[in-house]
């Protein structure tokens, strides 16, 4: 697989790697080398401009853009390295935001999100809107979020960056947690603890 803008500097080229279900993968590197490209890619988020991506064996590099955001509603979760709430919605709305693209119970996926973010210490007050929380709390927002539809494919961008050792061992213990379930957890890391704790370690 590569990509690039700029096809005579692609950010990946001549990629390639297999992620199998139940385990954790940390994605290392030095800043520039295209990690968060990479995750966007396996996201479908971006299109690679050459190669493939798989998925469950089916490649969907030339799906449609209708094709992929279904795949990504129900298969996939993630994790941005800022967050990306909506700051204008409150917390809870926040975490269930992907309820509308999956046709989802909104019941159901409401009573999920509060178990979800009492587990991760962000059960605030309903009317809580994101600019009202620290950045590890709307890291964790963030990770209630991609773990409501309990993907088979969850992608997370520096998801310990902003939190304390309590946080992010809870954080770390969540994504193999997660994994257990057959769950595909690739996670781009600078962080030592978390590095550790994966299965194995991919370097850019």
């Amino acid at each position: 697989m590569s990509f690039g803008y700029d096809p005579t500097m692609p950010v990946l080229s001549d990629w390639s790697a297999t992620f199998r279900a139940a385990e954790v993968v940390a994605v290392t590197g030095p800043s520039g080398r295209g990690k968060s490209t990479l995750l966007y890619l396996l996201g479908l988020m971006l299109r690679p401009t050459s190669g493939q991506i798989l998925v469950e064996g089916v490649d969907v590099s030339k799906a449609s853009d209708r094709a992929r955001s279904l795949l990504r509603a129900h298969r996939f979760g993630f994790v941005f390295q800022d967050a990306a709430l909506d700051a204008t919605r409150t917390v809870l709305d926040n975490v269930t935001e992907t309820s509308l693209y999956r046709g989802a119970s909104k019941t159901a996926d409401r009573r999920r999100a509060v178990e979800l973010m009492d587990q991760f210490g962000v059960n605030l007050r309903a009317a809580a809107k994101p600019g009202q929380v620290s950045g590890g709390q709307a890291q964790r927002i963030a990770l209630c979020r991609a773990l409501l539809n309990n993907p088979r494919i969850l992608l997370a961008d520096e998801p310990t960056g902003n939190l304390d050792a309590v946080s992010s061992d809870l954080v770390i213990t969540a994504l193999h947690t997660q994994a257990a379930t057959g769950t595909t957890v690739i996670v781009v890391t600078h962080d030592p603890a978390l590095v550790a704790r994966c299965d194995r370690r991919i370097d850019l």
